[in-house]
């Protein structure tokens, strides 16, 4: 559609209608849910409360929902192992992906209390963004990747090269919990 206007007398200008053009996209993050995670560890407090090896045992389960950090006290080493796996297997059970929870940190001997802190992964980190945009580029599909603060912006034509990406994000191994949102055509 062409518009001819007469602004100055003798001079004619020839306006086009700007037309935005939105290409389908969707977002990569790692966001923990601090209410699933609270679920958790209270689901966790209690099941071990009934728990026949647990009783009578010094036992406290701490989350810092501001750190995203769980500070755990146990006995003896063993049964702080048992303790971390029933979290996560319970966290699991809430929605939130056992890659969530970095437990390498070596726990510690104060007196006769074994104590351990795990972190929880929230948000993405920077060098694990470079990483899924590095892939995302090396795939060869038609989309582009974006850093936005602790996200990936994913562009692309077609909503078809959008999910190719989300299965080659699935597929890689990564090592980190991922979700994909804000999808929009």
């Amino acid at each position: 559609m062409v518009r001819l206007s007469q602004a100055v007398p003798g001079v004619f200008y020839i306006c086009f209608p700007t037309i935005l053009i939105i290409m389908p996209s969707f977002d990569i993050v790692s966001k923990v849910d601090v209410q699933a995670l609270d679920n958790a560890v209270n689901v966790t407090t209690r099941e071990l409360g009934n728990r026949f090896d647990f009783k009578g045992s010094h036992i406290i389960i701490d989350l810092d929902k501001k750190e995203f950090l769980i500070r755990i006290e146990t006995e003896d080493e063993m049964k702080m192992r048992q303790l971390i796996d029933v979290l996560i297997s319970r966290a699991h059970k809430q929605g939130i992906a056992p890659e969530a929870f970095d437990a390498s940190k070596e726990g510690s001997l104060s007196g006769k209390v074994w104590k351990k802190e795990v972190k929880v992964r929230n948000g993405l980190a920077q060098e694990d963004a470079k990483r899924i945009v590095k892939l995302i580029k090396d795939s060869g599909l038609k989309v582009q990747g974006s850093i936005n603060d602790d996200l990936v912006r994913v562009n692309g034509k077609k909503i078809d090269d959008l999910q190719a990406v989300i299965q080659l994000c699935r597929n890689a191994g990564l090592g980190i919990p991922l979700q994909y949102v804000n999808m929009r055509n």
